[in-house]
């Protein structure tokens, strides 16, 4: 069924006891055209495009968990293209396009909310740096402009610009098509998409086998029974490494803990994602009123799911220094993902050396942003076998041939990124 004012109210006056289920549920056929590994935002989404922009629809995409479940909905819901170099800045901006239109396509409300990202620098170096990068970002077609002192108070209230602070602010990079979108409705907004489709997702399934022969891939073994495929694509976020060893693929990555967290709810007064860079802490306000942050990884490898006073404090320090109101409220709710980062901090995308077997992974923190992006291009590939012009600098012989993509210039270290 279709959403609308007129289904809301008819189900409304039957006590909402009538609503199909968002999904379909099937059973597992011995063989499918394409199997993507991972029922998230980048996974479902490449489903979704495979059937809406290519008809192809003999599809089934598995998930260890549940739909929504893993980093889908363990971030911070930050929508943004504010990046210097061209390959980087040319996904996100084409991500930041389709989100625009996205519920419309998906008749399914992401709550897309291009409130604004406000990118605060610390000093007349750095300042310099966003300079640069907004005149790239407005070569490339994006919108943005540099602000400081009085402007800048006007366009964040609430931000103290005493310069009091350790680290005082010396301007912003604002992009005002930046914003927020609603994570868990984009997982399920692209799964109900493309099950209406005819596409088959399975829940609760995980890949426990990648069945290689001759360097081709031959099927996908999982607890409900072994798939052939023609092709694969591993889209697991932070379990990349792990999935990817069953291919016998070793990735140029680390898995790294990212902890973010609201404080109790209180009436509107942000109306901006506000990012600090001294150190990093990054904060928004949700509808329900919670300030969402979130800031750097833990800084070392792991795959716990755990949260750290360290960490919290850190993140709060900075937001403090940002909004000294902040101190007043409350922690309500804190929770971790496993973030997987390339030694450049950009993503892996493209064919493995497996024949038919595909990689979507290493995009750290960066690729909730870029979802739809990401099922667009990936479709493509999936499609035509040829890899699309906005992929192509992401490869995963990259690291080998020397052509990373390093928009920090931080060099090999997955924390720092």
């Amino acid at each position: 069924m279709s959403y609308s004012g007129l289904s809301l109210l008819s189900n409304a006056l039957t006590g909402n006891t009538r609503w199909p289920s968002i999904i379909d549920v099937s059973d597992l056929q011995k063989s499918y055209d394409i199997v993507i590994i991972g029922g998230g935002g980048h996974g479902l989404a490449t489903a979704y495009y495979l059937a809406q922009n290519h008809g192809i629809k003999n599809i089934a995409v598995i998930e260890s968990g549940w739909i929504g479940g893993g980093n889908t909905a363990r971030n911070t819901t930050i929508v943004r293209s504010d990046y210097l170099l061209n390959s980087s800045f040319a996904l996100k901006n084409f991500a930041l396009g389709l989100w625009d239109q996205l519920s419309q396509d998906l008749n399914f409300n992401l709550m897309y909310e291009p409130r604004g990202y406000v990118d605060l620098a610390h000093s007349d170096g750095e300042l310099e740096h966003f300079t640069l990068r907004a005149n790239a970002m407005l070569l490339g077609g994006a919108d943005a402009q540099i602000l400081t002192g009085d402007a800048l108070q006007a366009r964040v209230p609430e931000l103290d610009l005493s310069g009091a602070q350790r680290f005082p602010i010396a301007g912003a990079l604002v992009q005002e098509a930046g914003g927020v979108v609603r994570h868990d409705a984009v997982a399920w907004g692209f799964a109900r998409a493309a099950s209406k489709a005819g596409i088959h997702i399975f829940q609760n399934c995980p890949a426990t086998g990648i069945i290689i022969q001759n360097g081709k891939l031959e099927a996908i073994d999982t607890p409900q029974g072994r798939i052939r495929c023609g092709q694969a694509l591993i889209s697991v976020a932070g379990a990349s490494c792990e999935v990817a060893g069953l291919a016998g693929l070793d990735l140029p990555l680390n898995s790294i803990n990212v902890q973010a967290f609201v404080t109790e709810p209180v009436k509107p007064a942000l109306d901006a994602v506000v990012n600090y860079n001294a150190g990093l802490s990054y904060i928004s306000q949700t509808d329900k009123g919670e300030f969402v942050l979130g800031g750097a990884t833990d800084g070392y490898s792991s795959f716990a799911r755990r949260g750290s006073f360290e960490r919290i404090e850190d993140v709060l320090a900075r937001a403090a220094q940002m909004f000294p109101f902040l101190p007043r409220l409350r922690l309500m709710r804190h929770w971790s993902g496993t973030a997987d980062i390339t030694m450049d901090g950009n993503a892996i995308m493209g064919p493995t050396p497996i024949n038919g077997l595909m990689i979507n992974g290493g995009w750290g923190y960066a690729g909730f942003k870029a979802t739809p992006a990401v099922g667009h291009q990936m479709a493509d590939l999936l499609a035509t076998g040829q890899v699309p012009d906005l992929m192509c600098p992401f490869s995963y012989d990259r690291f080998e041939i020397g052509t990373e993509q390093d928009d920090g210039g931080i060099g090999p270290y997955p924390w720092l990124h």
